[in-house]
């Protein structure tokens, strides 16, 4: 893995706090030309420092008004493969983890109310060859989501 240094940081900590910030403003911030931002920034897109940017969206603004967890249990470890490749196929889903403890995995996603929670979970998840049980969890509030604090690292040895 390659290593970021307090530019990278100093980079991240600006473009993680406002991700609509021009790279103009990012450089005069850090002292450095917009070049060497951009630069920056692709590079550390192309070592997966960066692993994506977008908008966040109100799922509720856009007619779902259930955020759900679903804990899954398979069958077998060895069934996550085949059973993520339909889960993937669900664009309601948002997030999937593999996991240790009470479930296999960990899925996200967004339903527009109980009859078309029931249908996700009856006729798509627990259809999915290789999910033993699932169990619900709906999420009546979220009230964090940020970006991991960026420290920056002053005197660092290169």
């Amino acid at each position: 893995m390659e290593k970021i240094d307090s530019l990278d940081r100093k980079i991240l900590k600006i473009i993680t706090q406002n991700a609509r910030i021009p790279f103009k403003d990012v450089a005069d911030k850090c002292g450095v030309s917009r070049a060497a931002v951009h630069q920056r920034v692709q590079r550390m897109y192309d070592i997966g420092v960066i692993t994506g940017s977008g908008y966040n969206v109100n799922a509720k603004m856009l007619g779902y008004q259930l955020c759900v967890y679903v804990g899954i249990t398979l069958e077998k470890g060895s069934m996550y493969n085949a059973v993520i490749a339909e889960l993937e196929k669900i664009p309601e889903i948002v997030e999937s983890q593999f996991t240790l403890g009470n479930y296999s995995m960990l899925i996200k996603l967004y339903a527009k109310d109980d009859a078309h929670l029931m249908y996700l979970l009856n006729s798509c998840i627990q259809e999915i060859p290789g999910v033993a049980k699932t169990e619900t969890l709906t999420s009546l509030e979220q009230r964090i989501r940020r970006s991991l604090p960026i420290e920056i690292i002053e005197s660092e040895e290169e």
